[in-house]
């Protein structure tokens, strides 16, 4: 049986990942949270630890609560779909000796150990360097080097601002517990209330559009946390739709996994 690709992360840039390379015949599980904080929900296949189960284009992930659960996690990738493990510390690894581990938490920080190190180990995003904590990163802020893979050195610094128009993001305003007002594909006007925090604190759109993110209801979070996202475009199809982005980065990942020639004959059958 082929060996796996672990990702580590469910949330829209991951999830890009994992398409890419299912679609390419390999076979991916993800590890999360047990309170995922995707803000793209409908296109995260974090959200099946809260839903259950999601399909986004076309390809399904079932939550599976005990991460040594072998026999789901087998049947699961027996029928070509993602397990989703609630396994916030990467513990499967042991156990289910991927050849591959994407980091795709996008923490920007350095990765913390799990003591597991599998052949090819590859960092997504800030707080990755090449052959220092990951074999290869690969670069995912938008720009001329999307997708780049770096077997040396790392990709671009945080620069602890949105790409894009900074008014797009939404914002929690106070500390408190999240209480949504509007649906993820819905249309928003400019002021419309979106979301409560905490009973107080009230977060509107910033402008026309299309509410395309909006991290899952009931979630307490702190002041400044991402939240949400409205899209001026109002295209709600789009909220179905990795980005372009996820499929950049993903492309990437399997460049480097590719590359790997050693790698070819456990991965693929």
């Amino acid at each position: 049986m082929p060996s796996i690709v672990l990702i580590r992360g469910g949330g829209d840039l991951a999830t890009g990942v994992a398409i890419r390379l299912i679609r390419s015949g390999l076979r991916v599980a993800i590890t999360e949270l047990p309170e995922p904080l995707a803000v793209r929900r409908s296109v995260s296949f974090a959200e099946a630890v809260y839903a259950g189960e999601i399909t986004i284009e076309g390809i399904s992930a079932r939550r599976v609560n005990d991460p040594t659960d072998s026999l789901r996690i087998l049947t699961i990738l027996g029928k070509q779909q993602i397990p989703v493990l609630v396994d916030p510390y990467c513990a499967s690894a042991k156990a289910l000796h991927p050849a591959v581990i994407v980091d795709g938490r996008m923490t920007k920080h350095p990765p913390e150990p799990i003591g597991y190190s599998p052949p090819l180990y590859l960092g997504l995003g800030p707080g990755f360097e090449a052959g220092v904590n990951c074999q290869a990163a690969i670069e995912t802020r938008r720009g001329h080097m999307l997708g780049r893979v770096y077997w040396r050195g790392g990709p671009e610094a945080d620069t602890g601002a949105p790409e894009g128009d900074p008014a797009r993001v939404l914002r929690a305003p106070c500390d408190g517990v999240v209480a949504a007002h509007t649906d993820i594909g819905e249309h928003v006007e400019e002021g419309q209330l979106i979301a409560v925090i905490g009973n107080q604190c009230s977060v509107v759109s910033p402008f026309k559009g299309i509410l395309r993110g909006l991290i899952h209801p009931g979630l307490t979070v702190v002041r400044g946390v991402k939240i949400g996202d409205v899209d001026p475009r109002d295209d709600p199809h789009l909220c179905q739709m990795v980005s372009d982005k996820a499929l950049a980065v993903g492309g990437g990942v399997l460049e480097a996994i590719l590359s790997q020639t050693e790698l070819r004959a456990r991965l693929w059958t």
